[in-house]
């Protein structure tokens, strides 16, 4: 049997990155699947990609009332939620903490980690609790761990995500439910690209060299593919990682080695 067979999940963040390739994936392996963010024509082309496995649902989930119409699309569908997967985060502007304003910082906290609390307390809420049984994944960054320049913002927010996921851990598994936080390094996507590409343009060095030094503090000196990620995630959303829970687990090619 597939290991999401008679599975429902919801993946926001889902119109790009490492969001789709997670839908497609857990689809493949029996799960149903909504699929939310903002854009919502970019979402209609990975539902259907995917099939009649999947749902798109426009939500900004910094927002109470869309976030309660994504898990009503969910239930009204398919009668429950198994997997909340908060793959949803916005990086900012890139700011020194002197030079960084209350919208930038507000803004920042709302997408990466007070969304993540939005949708799994409507999850919790909704299904998980009552049926005794879900996963939720959160999504955070090695910059929680480590800092980055001109991100206190991103920083700060992600931080606040392996706390959120340690206290749901905590509170709700003694219902069944288990809570773990993927620690993503750098991801070979459209959004690392273009951040390599205005980052190495402000520094007056090649897309090149930028792109090198900021793999080179890692163990394999190779950025991750969505699909590494989407493997960890999988894992820990799967009765595979039955006794898992409470932890934030890296998938960055050796970048933070903790222990």
């Amino acid at each position: 049997m597939a290991r999401f067979e008679d599975k429902v999940a919801i993946i926001t963040g889902a119109s790009t990155g490492v969001g789709p390739v997670m839908a497609t994936m857990m689809a493949s392996e029996g799960a149903r699947v909504v699929v939310a963010a903002r854009r919502f024509e970019l979402l209609e082309a990975v539902a259907a990609g995917i099939g009649d496995a999947a749902f798109a649902v426009r939500a900004d989930v910094t927002r109470e009332d869309d976030v309660a119409a994504m898990v009503d699309a969910a239930m009204d569908r398919w009668g429950k939620v198994d997997v909340m997967i908060n793959n949803a985060a916005a990086p900012g502007t890139d700011l020194y903490v002197w030079e960084n304003t209350l919208e930038n910082w507000n803004a920042t906290m709302a997408i990466d980690v007070t969304a993540a609390f939005l949708c799994s307390r409507e999850v919790l809420r909704r299904s998980m609790l009552e049926r005794r049984s879900g996963v939720i994944i959160n999504f955070s960054t090695g910059a929680a761990w480590r800092g980055m320049v001109r991100k206190s913002h991103y920083a700060s927010a992600k931080v606040g995500l392996h706390a959120l996921t340690k206290t749901i851990a905590l509170e709700a598994g003694p219902y069944g439910i288990r809570c773990n936080c993927v620690v993503p390094g750098v991801i070979e996507t459209e959004l690392f690209r273009s951040y390599v590409q205005r980052v190495a343009a402000e520094e007056g060095v090649t897309v090149e060299a930028k792109r090198a030094s900021l793999v080179d503090d890692s163990a394999l000196k190779i950025p991750s593919q969505p699909e590494d990620v989407a493997n960890l995630a999988l894992f820990l959303a799967s009765d595979d990682a039955r006794t898992i829970t409470g932890q934030s687990i890296a998938v960055d090619a050796g970048y933070m080695m903790s222990g």
